[in-house]
């Protein structure tokens, strides 16, 4: 017991001594996080831009125009000059349009009797900017529409009841930052347990480590355990870092959120220990550690959802242990989920964490 008391917290202080392993496990991911929330996490919002030009100044035209302003979509400022209003359209520097015309009024006045024979409302937009454009268009028509309904009493034949449902508001820093920390913990274990190992075992630490009573088993298990309280300390740390500066939270369970970091870092050493095996050099270690965790990096739903990516590719994605860690981070954190809603996430990690120990028991070279 002693012997794995010390073990253990001689591997912490060489976690907190080795600058190096401060900067790329924990400082790196912080980085990664900051940069991107700072540029793509404020929001999701969709916001277009532009003028509405009242030509007509009637009671009509200023219905329309407090209408198209309330909208939450849009953000169309009054104006004037419809020749400047296009020009700086073409620089990009508007994204609509919006004229009224002159005979709005008088035609809304005649309650549609003479509404197909003009057009009352002229949208124009940006052509390069199709996104844009769809959804501002769709807008448009759908304040027109509520307008003119409202002015010629129309009285539908099915009547809507309307059911209001709260929307879950996430923004891509709340998508983020439970990726930043599967990737965290997949890096730190799958790289630097295999780097560690190999480097130890060319330097004969292991070799003399078998020549002394101490077991292979209290060995492994100080490792584990090392590992274990460092991965634990730096995801309360990007968990803080991300309330502190972008506003996220954990809506589910810690003692979840902590079962999956837990199975995370078990499945992701025994990894490391399968390439620390395998590999008959430390300078190999490198190359094959990051041939394998440099793709799931990308692949494994840190950045980018995995219903993104082409439908062929998808089973496959799902397969691998970091998809199924960063869904279950990230349903704990953002949704609330709790065990019965991620026992296959659970399920599929076990499997990989015991096959991976099986794998590893028989690479594991002391020499």
């Amino acid at each position: 017991m002693n012997a794995y008391i010390q073990l253990t917290l001689s591997q912490l202080r060489f976690f907190v001594r080795n600058r190096q392993v401060l900067i790329f496990t924990l400082f790196m991911p912080l980085f990664f996080m900051i940069m991107l929330g700072s540029f793509l996490g404020k929001g999701n919002d969709i916001i277009v831009d532009g003028v509405v030009i009242d030509q007509d100044q009637s009671t009509e035209s200023r219905v329309m125009v407090e209408a198209l302003q309330a909208s939450s979509i849009l953000k169309l400022k009054p104006a004037d000059d419809l020749d400047k209003s296009l020009e700086q359209l073409k620089h990009g520097d508007q994204k609509l349009v919006v004229v009224i015309q002159k005979n709005y009024g008088q035609a809304v006045g005649l309650k549609g009797a003479d509404s197909s024979k003009a057009s009352f409302l002229q949208v124009y937009y940006d052509q390069t900017n199709q996104q844009s454009a769809q959804i501002g268009l769709q807008t448009i028509g759908q304040v027109a529409d509520g307008v003119s309904k409202q002015m010629s009493n129309y009285m539908p034949i099915v009547k809507i009841e309307p059911v209001g449902v709260q929307a879950l508001q996430l923004r891509y820093i709340d998508f983020l930052v439970p990726g930043i920390l599967a990737m965290m913990i997949m890096t730190n274990n799958l790289n630097g347990v295999s780097g560690q190992i190999a480097s130890w075992r060319e330097r004969g630490v292991l070799r003399r480590m078998q020549s002394t009573p101490l077991k292979a088993s209290t060995f492994i298990a100080a490792q584990i355990t090392a590992r274990l309280v460092m991965n634990t300390a730096q995801a309360l740390i990007v968990l803080l870092v991300g309330a502190l500066i972008f506003g996220t939270q954990v809506n589910g369970s810690w003692w979840l959120l902590l079962l999956f970091v837990v199975m995370g870092t078990l499945t992701f050493m025994s990894i490391g220990f399968i390439i620390a095996g395998l590999a008959k050099t430390p300078e190999s270690v490198g190359p094959i550690s990051g041939l394998i965790s440099f793709p799931l990096m990308f692949l494994g739903g840190v950045f980018f959802s995995v219903s993104s990516m082409p439908e062929f590719l998808q089973p496959i994605v799902k397969s691998i242990p970091i998809t199924q860690l960063s869904t279950a981070l990230r349903q704990i954190m953002n949704v609330g989920a709790g065990i019965g809603d991620l026992w296959q996430e659970g399920l599929m990690l076990a499997i990989w964490l015991v096959v991976s120990f099986i794998v590893a028991t028989f690479t594991f070279k002391w020499e």
